[in-house]
């Protein structure tokens, strides 16, 4: 979250031009130079302009205009935007002088192949544009990688409105998230439960609730859970009812149990339990009363090890009555 493409927005954008003169003509300026006052670059310098950096001046695209700002710059007209530039003398003399108007105007269009709108360059870091999203919030990205929304290579994720979803995330399961891992993982969050205590956890465990407060103490054993039926036809064909328990048969069923896509699920019955202790117990009663009356039913592990991530408690979907049965008679 350090990277500087996603920190948050501490200054102002920096605007690629300035305005000159009483016409107010847009003076378009090098990266490097976008930091130095605007009344240098509103100064002419009264040297003289030899004609040989005229004549290499259109040779490159330009236009030579007038001296600017000291002895080491001048103004360009560059011949495909009609634009004017700032440039230095050595840069024209030695190397393919870049138009900053032309730049600009390539940015600001992928900006908008990307859903985006550009407000300025990154004051502290030039490979960095603002932007506005469509969400509304203002974000920092490197230009390369605007390029690629564009391209449909990758998506753009707000790091205001995806705060907001894990703030959700925790509040659903009755924590706070307070910030960022402070050792650096990016796949934890310090998060605040109760009164004040705070705890390190993996975000993936906080959408899933596989983890438990080390200050409360609160595991699967002592804190409520259900009994639940997940009804569950593979693309093989395959149609069974799996039966166990879990503190969050929903999480259970979207988070851990499919391996694979393409199966089609659905959470048939949940009988809540006071204690995970409790439903245990009552789970393992009833495996053994299909064990006893439907030894048929249950489904060999090599028939499913590729599609679910469990090794047992799979039965044939033509007793899923029989399972709905026992279940309604828990109290």
């Amino acid at each position: 979250m350090a990277h500087p493409a996603h920190t948050s927005l501490k200054s102002a954008p920096v605007r690629p031009h300035i305005y000159v003169g009483a016409s107010k003509n847009k003076l378009y300026l090098p990266r490097g130079s976008r930091k130095l006052s605007a009344e240098g670059w509103s100064r002419t310098y009264a040297g003289p302009i030899k004609t040989e950096w005229n004549t290499i001046a259109q040779s490159k695209g330009f236009d030579l205009i007038r001296r600017v700002r000291d002895k080491f710059h001048v103004v360009l007209r560059c011949h495909t935007c009609g634009a004017l530039t700032a440039q230095k003398i050595f840069t024209l003399r030695t190397a393919q002088p870049a138009c900053a108007s032309c730049r600009h105007r390539a940015i600001v269009v992928i900006a908008q192949e990307a859903g985006l709108e550009f407000l300025g360059y990154d004051p502290d870091y030039h490979k960095i544009g603002i932007y506005r999203a469509v969400c509304g919030h203002t974000v920092r990205r490197q230009f390369g990688q605007i390029e690629r929304i564009a391209n449909g290579h990758c998506k753009l994720r707000c790091e205001t409105c995806h705060s907001g979803k894990e703030a959700e995330e925790a509040a659903d399961r009755g924590w706070q998230l307070l910030g960022s891992d402070p050792e650096g993982n990016p796949n934890y969050r310090i998060y605040q439960h109760g009164y004040g205590h705070r705890q390190r956890v993996a975000r993936a465990n906080m959408q899933s609730g596989r983890f438990q407060c080390t200050a409360c103490g609160e595991g699967w054993a002592t804190a409520p859970s259900h009994i639940y039926a997940i009804r569950l036809e593979l693309p093989t064909g395959l149609r069974v009812v799996k039966l166990g328990f879990s503190r969050d048969p929903e999480s259970r069923l979207h988070n851990q149990l499919l391996l694979q896509s393409g199966i089609q699920a659905e959470l048939l019955r949940t009988v809540p339990q006071p204690t995970g202790h409790a439903a245990l117990c009552q789970e393992k009663a009833l495996h053994r009363a299909l064990k006893t009356s439907h030894p048929d039913a249950i489904i060999p592990h090599e028939h499913f090890r590729d599609w679910l991530a469990v090794k047992t408690e799979v039965y044939g979907i033509e007793i899923a009555p029989i399972i709905l049965k026992h279940l309604d008679d828990i109290r």
